[in-house]
């Protein structure tokens, strides 16, 4: 079975709001190896809409940095399953709109053959972890006190405790430090 990851930069206080603070090159990096260990991405209809089309133009501008292209060709490379309701379209012949039943469809993509699955964002992800699909956690925390912005996993109603196990650290120049946990 294949493992869905949830992957995002937080900062100190929890704020996951991804224009509160840039990552440095090394969480960059970071997610560039992540990109490589999965081969589908799950997103809900804002996340997208922040990756595409920006990371696809990014791929072709032959002005972005060497490490930005890159990023954008491995990203665009991917399959990409997007859950929504308002959507009429997406971009790329790898993409596709879900509209069924997200945690049918996540089982069913769990069964499928291939590498890992990558689930980005904040709604969809809440879902998940709810419904106890998520089997890996990874987090990168940065040094930063935000005091305002969308909280990680705000309104996230749990019927009981989620016990994780951390199984890596890695503390990058910046201070920032990257967690990944396992679902016991």
């Amino acid at each position: 079975m294949r493992n869905l990851i949830y992957a995002i930069n937080l900062t100190l206080d929890g704020c996951c709001d991804h224009t509160k603070f840039n990552p440095d090159e090394e969480t960059f990096a970071y997610y560039m190896q992540l990109l490589r260990e999965v081969d589908l991405l799950v997103y809900g209809r804002k996340t997208y809409q922040l990756m595409v089309p920006y990371w696809p133009d990014v791929a072709k501008d032959p002005s972005s940095t060497k490490s930005d292209r890159e990023f954008g060709q491995a990203f665009d490379s991917k399959k990409t399953v997007v859950f929504s309701r308002s959507l009429d379209s997406v971009e790329g012949k790898h993409r596709r709109i879900v509209r069924t039943n997200l945690r049918d469809e996540i089982l069913k993509l769990k069964q499928e053959p291939g590498k890992g699955i990558l689930v980005g964002g904040v709604d969809v992800p809440s879902q998940l972890m709810e419904l106890g699909l998520i089997d890996e956690y990874r987090f990168v925390v940065v040094p930063i006190i935000a005091g305002e912005g969308r909280r990680l996993f705000e309104g996230v109603n749990l019927p009981e405790k989620r016990q994780l196990k951390l199984v890596e650290s890695k503390t990058v120049k910046s201070g920032s430090v990257a967690l990944r946990y396992l679902k016991q």
